[in-house]
């Protein structure tokens, strides 16, 4: 069983997962009001991995005899300037949930928890991934600026996203 220190920063993560999707969905309505059907498209895509992840963490705990406490979640942002901004947002932020899941990581090595360390590296890998989209997207809009035409074509793309849920998902009782 994870010790009280990892129960903690597991549960810290999951509320910081479903917060997450709680901002994506949030940029979806944000980009519906723009008229920009697709970019709200991929961020509801977004918000379902990201309630996916901590879904897979709130079965991982309970699988290895923790005890999933949920916290509060913190409203998330309504507004941005421009979609640029959003996805600046959007790259920050998953550099950040980067470093979160590192650091529990980190925690469940030091204290030779070897099964919540092999469990993480899924979120390890998807989070390069991750990375790797925000920081494209955001290089793209940058470059597009403002521009119209450029926007609607970048958002017609953006809408044929699709959501699979992962099969690692299933081992933890995501469905």
């Amino acid at each position: 069983m994870p010790s009280e220190q990892v129960q903690a920063a597991l549960n810290l993560q999951i509320t910081r997962e479903i917060h997450s999707g709680y901002l994506y969905l949030s940029m979806a309505a944000y980009f519906e009001d723009l008229g920009l059907k697709g970019f709200a498209h991929w961020m509801r895509v977004q918000h379902r991995e990201e309630e996916n992840h901590g879904l897979m963490m709130y079965g991982y705990l309970n699988a290895a005899g923790g005890r999933v406490r949920l916290q509060e979640i913190e409203a998330p942002a309504t507004e941005w300037p421009t979609p640029l901004a959003a996805f600046e947002e959007v790259l920050a932020h998953e550099q950040q949930v980067t470093a979160w899941i590192h650091e529990i990581v980190d925690l469940a090595l030091a204290e030779k928890d070897h099964a919540t360390a092999n469990f993480l590296q899924w979120f390890v890998s998807e989070q390069v991934e991750e990375v790797a989209t925000a920081k494209e997207l955001h290089d793209t809009l940058k470059l597009l600026g403002n521009s119209g035409p450029s926007l609607l074509l970048l958002d017609r793309e953006l809408a044929g996203r699709t959501f699979t849920v992962p099969a690692e998902a299933t081992k933890w009782g995501v469905l």
